[in-house]
């Protein structure tokens, strides 16, 4: 009996559309080696938009008979299905500079993608750039369907003033461990200094557990993925050690059960977010922001993270594929990724950011935290039926952990039980 959602059901229909249609597209032989116009499409974040409209400038006055125009993905419910929409319909751009690597095996499903290993330079480029952070982003067929951009390693935003407010070091958090992070937490909330200590999402959206979840057992399992060598991680010791910290969070209303219309953060209702770098733009004219690491059992230093990560990806409706292919390296050179540093303080995909862009983590010292997390990320498995199996875990998560209705291993085990069968059906190609 199949257990795919009807998500995943209206994925492969679509996919089976696409291969239908597929006499549309450009002849991938020609395509890889014609050069003219050439549009790009970037994410709605305004300082995103900002860097874009900069780098398609720059390269513009230097190849004019090959000219990018930059937009912005098409709305939708999620750049995702934007893109899924976008794909069968033939309509996508060349390139996506916000491509979600849980989305990637979806896209290649839908033979959207183009393998960027086939240009000849193209696995030199990837893997020299950012090193071994490069081969999580490799798909099961063991080539590149995009290039690792950027990355937001989540960390722990802190108010600063709220943490006066309840008697706290500001300076000095204790926030290393589960058991200092609950008696902080708790200090926040009792002393009225919040109404919660931390407010992430309790929705049942599938990218919800990168925010709660991921980065803690990135942490705490030493740098393990959802997914490794074809079977689920997440029923472990490690895994259950998260979903008994989180659990306790919201039982003791430390951490609401309903959402937040709004940034609970910059509103000053919660005291701590998990969130990476890009969110220090938002709050540099409204609160005084600390940063700390993901906290784990017992605590300690160079723990790992969820990246958080952006990748950048051609798509099999171009024409143009050399050009694309040349303003994918220009966009994301050392200079390009530089500027994109400065305008959004987010972390291009390099090894050793601190030594690379030292000038910029000198004047701003709260970004230098996230650079030395970048180094130690843990990415999304790039595994088929990738949205499906985070749909399955959430549900899960959300039943045991945010509200109670089933012990916390019980979830864990559900939930792995349900992943395996998906893995296993994905993995037939009957």
């Amino acid at each position: 009996m199949l257990r795919r959602t009807a998500y995943a059901l209206l994925v492969l229909a679509l996919a089976g559309t696409a291969t239908a249609c597929g006499r549309s597209a450009p002849d991938p032989a020609a395509a890889a080696d014609a050069r003219g116009p050439i549009t790009v499409w970037l994410s709605n974040n305004a300082q995103e938009v900002q860097w874009g409209k900069a780098m398609v400038a720059s390269w513009n006055e230097r190849h004019p008979d090959q000219h990018v125009t930059a937009q912005q993905i098409p709305a939708g419910k999620t750049s995702e299905e934007a893109i899924s929409a976008s794909i069968i319909a033939g309509t996508t751009a060349c390139l996506a500079f916000n491509t979600s690597p849980a989305a990637v095996p979806t896209f290649q499903k839908q033979n959207g993608l183009v393998s960027l290993s086939d240009f000849p330079d193209g696995e030199k480029y990837i893997t020299e750039r950012g090193g071994a952070l490069t081969d999580q982003y490799r798909s099961t067929d063991g080539k590149f369907y995009q290039l690792p951009w950027k990355s937001n390693p989540v960390m722990i935003l802190y108010n600063k003033k709220l943490f006066e407010k309840a008697g706290l070091d500001p300076e000095h958090p204790k926030l290393a461990t589960y058991k200092e992070f609950l008696e902080t937490s708790r200090k926040l909330v009792h002393s009225g200094a919040a109404k919660a200590a931390i407010w992430p999402s309790p929705s049942s959206d599938f990218f919800q557990p990168w925010y709660d979840f991921y980065p803690a057992f990135a942490a705490q399992s030493g740098g393990k993925q959802l997914i490794e060598d074809g079977k689920p991680q997440f029923d472990s010791s490690a895994g259950r050690q998260v979903a008994a910290f989180w659990r306790k969070l919201y039982a003791e209303k430390l951490a609401p059960q309903e959402a937040y219309p709004g940034d609970s953060l910059n509103d000053g209702k919660a005291a701590m977010a998990t969130v990476g770098p890009w969110a220090l733009a938002a709050y540099k004219n409204s609160v005084d922001i600390g940063v700390a690491p993901v906290p784990t059992a017992d605590g300690g230093s160079d723990k790992h993270s969820f990246s958080d990560e952006k990748s950048a990806a051609m798509f099999s409706s171009c024409k143009n594929r050399a050009t694309a292919w040349d303003v994918l390296k220009f966009a994301s050179s050392a200079g390009q990724d530089g500027k994109f540093l400065e305008t959004t303080g987010q972390m291009p995909m390099r090894e050793h950011l601190t030594e690379k862009y030292s000038g910029y983590f000198k004047a701003h010292p709260t970004y230098r935290a996230f650079a030395d997390q970048a180094e130690r990320v843990v990415e999304v498995p790039n595994v088929p039926g990738s949205i499906d199996i985070w749909q399955t875990f959430r549900d899960e998560w959300t039943k045991s952990v945010v509200f109670g209705r089933e012990s916390t291993p019980a979830g864990l085990r559900n939930a792995s039980s349900e992943i395996t069968d998906l893995l296993n059906e994905y993995g037939d190609p009957s």
